[in-house]
């Protein structure tokens, strides 16, 4: 379970302090709350929110999961795969791994969806068609200057994370390894007064990228 004090929250009502307060009249089916109609749709529709990714990397991970000891599993997870590189052939979508990799403890595979239009066809899509596999949604999130990648990755895959069916307990050690390879880096950068630059390519405890290699 993430540990709720770990981060910081910012207000959801940051910037609408100021608007008239809302009332509690009804729709006419007597139940659902009338709201405010301002004729303006909200940005989410067409970009998704900061700082989830929106470049080549892609906004949002998903990760299937299979025991690859279960055959039954097994069989089903590649079908799933072919189906979906054939529905969802703009998606960028990886190999199929028959065995754990990176923080995964079992075997998965991997899509990526880039824009809130794929993520609204595809997720649910996913909710009806994952039979029995879980599956891991998480954002890719852009790292401001001066801030560890290896936190960030290691909130992404926990605190903004949502699963499809039974939640897999992830490796979680690995992001630990990164953080302090991170810091290493960095004290090593301070004592030779110079700035260091991640490399993650050369890590065994790499980005997310390096473990679809």
């Amino acid at each position: 379970m993430t540990d709720q004090f770990a981060y910081s929250y910012p207000s959801p009502l940051e910037g609408y302090g100021d608007l008239e307060p809302l009332t509690d009249e009804r729709n006419e089916d007597g139940k659902s709350l009338k709201n405010p109609d301002t004729g303006i749709l909200s940005k989410a529709y067409e970009e998704f929110p900061d700082p989830v990714s929106k470049g080549r990397r892609g906004g949002f991970d998903v990760h299937i999961y299979h025991f690859q000891t279960n055959p039954d599993q097994v069989a089903y997870a590649k079908a799933l795969h072919e189906r979906i590189r054939r529905e969802f052939p703009e998606l960028r979508i990886y190999r199929f791994f028959d065995q754990p990799v990176g923080p995964h403890p079992v075997a998965m595979f991997e899509v990526n969806v880039f824009t809130p239009a794929q993520f609204g066809a595809f997720i649910p899509w996913l909710v009806i068609n994952r039979g029995q596999l879980s599956a891991l949604v998480h954002p890719n999130t852009d790292i401001e200057a001066g801030r560890s990648e290896g936190a960030e990755e290691e909130r992404n895959h926990t605190q903004r994370a949502t699963w499809l069916g039974d939640q897999i307990p992830l490796d979680l050690r690995l992001f630990k390894l990164w953080k302090e390879k991170e810091r290493s880096q960095g004290e090593a950068g301070k004592r030779q007064g110079g700035e260091v630059v991640m490399n993650t390519v050369t890590y065994q405890i790499s980005s997310p990228e390096v473990w679809n290699e």
